[in-house]
Parts: C-alpha cells; sequence; structure tokens
C-alpha cells in the first residue's frame, strides 16, 4: 500500500462527505497541517487516524487503505471501450464490494 495512494483515497472520500480540509481536521482531531501531508503523501497515517477518518467520512479503514478482504478474494473481468480506464472500473467494482461486505458486517439488509 503506496502512502500516496491513501493518500489520494483520503481525499477522495473527504470530498465525498462534503468536508473541507479543515473540517475533517477538527471532526477527527488530527491538526490540519498533519491531515494535510497524510493527504499529499508525505506522510503514512497511523491507524487511529485512519479509523477516525474512516468514521468521519463514512468510509471504512479497508476502503482507505486499498486493503479489503473483498479485494483479496474477487476476480473481475471486463471488456473496456470508448477509451474506458480499466483500473478506475476494477476500484469501483471493489468499492461497491467492500460496502456491501460492510453492510452485511452490520446486518444491515438489502432493499430492492
Amino acid at each position: 500500500m503506496a502512502v500516496s495512494d491513501v493518500g489520494v483515497r483520503i481525499e477522495r472520500a473527504r470530498a465525498a462527505a462534503g468536508l473541507s480540509q479543515r473540517a475533517l481536521a477538527d471532526a477527527t482531531g488530527i491538526s490540519q497541517s498533519t491531515l494535510s501531508r497524510i493527504i499529499s503523501g508525505d506522510r503514512a497515517a497511523k491507524m487511529p487516524e485512519l479509523v477516525a477518518i474512516a468514521w468521519e467520512t463514512g468510509h471504512t479503514v479497508a476502503q482507505l487503505t486499498g486493503n479489503g478482504a473483498v479485494s483479496e478474494r474477487v476476480e473481475c473481468a471486463a471488456r473496456a471501450t470508448n477509451g474506458s480506464d480499466m483500473d478506475a472500473m476494477r476500484q469501483a467494482l471493489l468499492d461497491f464490494l467492500e460496502l456491501d461486505a460492510y453492510l452485511d458486517d452490520q446486518a444491515i439488509p438489502a432493499t430492492v
């Protein structure tokens, strides 16, 4: 897991949650300068920081680190057209599967 990859995932989670860097820093108790260094890949996030960021952004630690259990079990095959980015498509699929696994773990039923 590259530090910069985690930073990119944290930045995406922050943006998706509609939080500014300052708001996320305040909510997690991480200084804004430290959070900025984590996001830029200049500093690795410690586990308590990852847990706090995951909690405040509504993501899982597995989603932020890219080390989810689902990614170890899943194989996918797809055909890309129109210049589609296969890595981005795979990551989107893994994100959905991680969320599904998380909801199952929390005993949250699927709705139709």
